[in-house]
C-alpha cells in the first residue's frame, strides 16, 4: 500500500509526504518518543489503544523507539465500543508482541452514572464520562510501573478542539501531533500498518455509532484542506472556496471549531497578577 492509496477519490487538496519526507518524520518521531522517556526518567509507556489508526501508528512507532518491553498497551472497551474495532486493538497488541490489558470500563463509568442519575442520558457528558475514565487508567498503570503516557491525538484533532478536555489529551506528550490525519494514514502505510487499519473509519466511540467526520461535519479530507491553507495557511476564506471547491460554510465550521477550542489548548486561566 502506498501513501497515495490513503486519499480518498474527492480529496478537495491533498497534502502527500514523499517517501523521503516519511522517513523523516518517522526518525523524528521515533527519537521524540526516546527523548521524552529519558527526560522524565521513565521506564517505558503506557498507551489506550482503540484499534484506530491513531492509537495504532503511534504505538507502532512507540515500539520502535523504546523496544516491545518498554510500551504497555491499555485496550479499555464499554459498551459504546464496536467490539471489531476492539478486536483490532488487541490484534495491534499481539502484532507489536507488546504487554497488553483489557479492562472493562463499564462498571467504572456506572458508578459515574449512579452517582448523578440526572446527568446519565445526556450523551455528551456519559461519552466524556468514558474518554475521562481511560485517562484515570492511564496514568494508574504509568505511575505505578514508573512510564509516561502516550497521546495519540492529531493535528486537525487538536487545532478543532476535537478531544475530551482532561480526557484523551491528558497525556505527557503527543508524538504524531503535528501530522494532519491525512499524514497519519500515509505514515502508518508507510511504516506498514496493515491496510483495513489505514482506512478504518474514524470514530472516538464516545456512544454507539459515532464517528468522527459524522459530529464534524465534514471529511477528515476537507478538514485537513481548509485548516493546511486556510487557519494554517495564507489563502483567504474566498480563495479557500475557490481553490478547493469547499463551501463557505464549511471554512466557517472549521474556524468556529478553532475559535471556540482555544481553552482545551491553554493551561486553565487565572486573574492576572495585581499590582498592590
Amino acid at each position: 500500500m502506498t501513501s497515495v492509496d490513503v486519499l480518498s477519490e474527492d480529496a478537495p487538496f491533498d497534502l502527500l509526504l514523499s517517501d523521503e519526507e516519511l522517513e523523516a518524520h518517522r526518525e523524528h518521531i521515533t527519537t521524540f518518543i526516546e527523548d521524552t522517556v529519558e527526560a522524565a526518567g521513565a521506564d517505558g509507556a503506557v498507551i489506550g489503544l482503540s484499534g484506530g489508526i491513531d492509537s495504532t501508528l503511534t504505538a507502532f512507532l512507540a515500539v520502535e523507539a523504546l523496544g516491545k518491553e518498554s510500551l504497555h498497551g491499555l485496550v479499555m472497551p464499554s459498551v459504546a465500543n464496536d467490539e471489531d474495532m476492539m478486536s483490532d486493538a488487541e490484534g495491534v497488541a499481539e502484532m507489536l508482541g507488546i504487554e497488553y490489558d483489557v479492562v472493562e470500563i463499564q462498571p467504572i463509568a456506572e458508578t459515574f452514572f449512579d452517582t448523578f442519575p440526572e446527568a446519565a442520558d445526556d450523551r455528551m457528558a456519559a461519552g466524556n464520562v468514558y474518554v475521562r475514565t481511560r485517562a484515570v487508567l492511564n496514568y494508574f498503570v504509568a505511575n505505578h510501573e514508573n512510564r509516561i503516557v502516550l497521546g495519540t491525538g492529531n493535528r486537525a484533532e487538536a487545532m478543532t478542539g476535537y478531544f475530551t478536555k482532561y480526557g484523551d489529551q491528558a497525556v505527557d506528550c503527543n508524538p504524531i501531533g503535528n501530522l494532519y490525519k491525512q499524514q497519519v494514514r500515509q505514515l502508518a502505510a508507510h511504516v506498514g500498518v496493515p491496510e483495513d487499519l489505514v482506512l478504518q473509519t474514524p470514530s472516538a466511540e464516545m456512544w454507539s455509532g459515532q464517528t468522527d467526520e459524522g459530529e464534524l461535519g465534514l471529511t477528515y479530507d476537507a478538514l485537513d484542506a481548509i485548516l493546511a491553507l486556510h487557519v494554517d495557511g495564507p489563502l483567504s476564506k474566498s480563495a479557500t472556496v475557490r481553490h478547493l471547491g469547499v463551501t463557505e460554510e464549511q471554512v466557517d465550521r472549521v474556524v468556529g471549531l478553532v475559535e471556540g477550542s482555544v481553552h482545551k489548548r491553554s493551561m486553565p486561566p487565572a486573574p492576572s497578577a495585581l499590582d498592590v
